[in-house]
């Protein structure tokens, strides 16, 4: 059995806006029963926008309510309504004029929905140029009262796994990012810590020769007076000496 374009995205959405089992997601979209269940759990695809499978065809609305009526039962694919793009070819990508006039929309979707792709992963995905995601973005495009954010895949422009691909890589790359960000940050503070740390010692450092400069000065100044004192004590006793009776002289 054929499994949707966006096998993750559909189990999102399915686990939110049905009463399937996770084994009849898991088998639907060819992941296993704990994936699925982790996807509810919200251990997984965090932040992931759901793919609704009715809209793109894979799915009817009345299939998933004859499952979700019998566990048992299992999902059956769609008859697609919708063209589906050709396997991708070496070379730029051409666009048919047909749909050159729904790239507008494409980009205007993909702006909303996945800010963290770049605009070269954008132009390289459905095949337009950075001039035209810059004005479809700051709306100076010449049609912008006209365009409508459609999904690319709906549209045939791309298909559901190059547009999973290019959603890993550019999560992944946000993702170094922000560790990035971190490990400077916390370099940053163990430097600031370090520097208040060294500037600390230096004022202590400092503090205890001015203490020990000043000390050695009192100490200076004091041995004079007391060897002042001390020469006073001794004239003192010599002339208790000389008074006091002595010997008489002949």
């Amino acid at each position: 059995m054929a499994h949707p374009i966006m096998p993750k995205a559909t189990a999102v959405w399915l686990v939110e806006n049905s009463a399937l089992t996770f084994s009849q997601i898991g088998e639907f979209c060819g992941l296993h029963e704990l994936e699925v269940q982790a996807i509810a759990d919200e251990d997984v695809t965090i932040g992931m926008q759901g793919m609704d499978p009715i809209s793109s065809g894979e799915l009817t609305r009345d299939e998933i309510e004859r499952c979700s009526g019998d566990p048992n039962a299992s999902l059956k694919t769609a008859k697609p309504t919708v063209p589906q793009p050709r396997a991708k070819q070496k070379g730029a990508r051409y666009t048919p004029l047909s749909k050159r006039q729904d790239r507008p929309d494409a980009i205007a979707w993909l702006l909303k929905n996945y800010p963290e792709l770049s605009d070269a992963q954008i132009s390289r995905l459905i095949g337009t140029t950075k001039p035209t995601i810059n004005a479809i973005r700051d709306k100076s495009h010449w049609n912008t009262p006209n365009i409508k954010p459609q999904n690319p895949v709906n549209l045939g422009l791309c298909s559901g796994q190059d547009l999973e691909k290019v959603l890993t890589r550019a999560r992944a790359a946000q993702e170094r990012e922000a560790a990035e960000a971190e490990r400077r940050a916390a370099e940053t503070s163990q430097a600031a810590q370090t520097e208040i740390g060294a500037e600390k010692t230096a004022k202590g450092k400092a503090a205890g020769t001015a203490a020990a400069e000043e000390s050695g000065a009192e100490a200076a100044e004091a041995a004079p007076t007391a060897t002042e004192e001390s020469g006073a004590a001794g004239a003192a006793q010599a002339a208790d000496a000389e008074s006091a009776p002595g010997t008489a002289r002949d």
